[in-house]
């Protein structure tokens, strides 16, 4: 089996005659987390759609692929800002609904590996609830659980982690980078602090395009408090208060 791709995206977006954003273009590294920050309303989320092929409403001229020429259909997990559980299910439900909707795994096979995804998230003791009896940083790991039954090699995170208290955040930080190891990860944020934690690359995209922006070296998730965190953090803070 071939490894994760790379993705690819280049060309403009409009909604109904509107910009939306472009001409621009972005390259997010084979197996590696690629944090996509800017500020609201420059089209961050617009390309999540479009790279998950759910962009019907956006009129886009360019090409969104991924980098070995394969499509990416039936490649590609989207974790969104809010968890998106169904609440009349309970945890185990909603963490195979999507393989269940699919009948993609025999009753037996998914039932073993939803156990084993629960334990990696900390949720065994929670399968049977449902989401109204999760605090929010356990509904969050709900919908880590379920993109990692996707069992997809690219993963798309769209702000998954801003309704989080910060101590929830940095945990789910955390976690996420555990598990997300290897793949694809497109992660957009508005978040300076989440950027430099958390991303081997960074990439600003501004109303002008795009520019990478070289992080600190070292593995991620880098410690919250480490001067070069907070240094890189500074610096993509000013780079987003630059004027024009």
């Amino acid at each position: 089996m071939s490894g994760p791709p790379a993705l690819h995206l280049a060309g403009r977006a409009t909604i109904e005659g509107r910009a939306i954003f472009g001409p621009l273009s972005l390259e997010a590294p084979a197996g590696e987390w690629t944090c996509l920050l800017g500020p609201s309303g420059v089209g961050k989320s617009t390309v999540l759609r479009l790279l998950a092929g759910l962009g019907d409403e956006v009129l886009f001229a360019g090409e969104a692929a991924a980098g070995d020429g394969a499509p990416l259909s039936g490649r590609v997990a989207l974790m969104a800002q809010t968890d998106l559980l169904m609440p009349w299910l309970d945890v185990t439900a909603n963490v195979t609904l999507g393989t269940r909707l699919r009948g993609r795994r025999a009753q037996r096979d998914r039932a073993l590996e939803v156990l084993e995804v629960l334990d990696c998230v900390g949720l065994s003791s929670h399968a049977a609830k449902r989401p109204n009896a999760l605090s929010g940083g356990q509904r969050q790991r709900v919908a880590l659980a379920r993109t990692l039954m996707e069992d997809r090699p690219v993963v798309l995170l769209d702000e998954p982690f801003s309704a989080l208290d910060a101590r929830s955040r940095a945990l789910m930080q955390d976690l996420s980078a555990e598990l997300l190891a290897g793949r694809t990860v497109l992660h957009v944020t508005h978040d300076t602090a989440e950027a430099a934690r958390l991303g081997q690359h960074v990439l600003l995209m501004m109303d002008g395009g795009i520019t990478s922006v070289t992080p600190p070296p070292g593995p991620i998730p880098r410690r919250y408090d480490a001067p070069e965190t907070l240094d890189f953090q500074g610096r993509l803070l000013r780079m987003l208060m630059e004027p024009g």
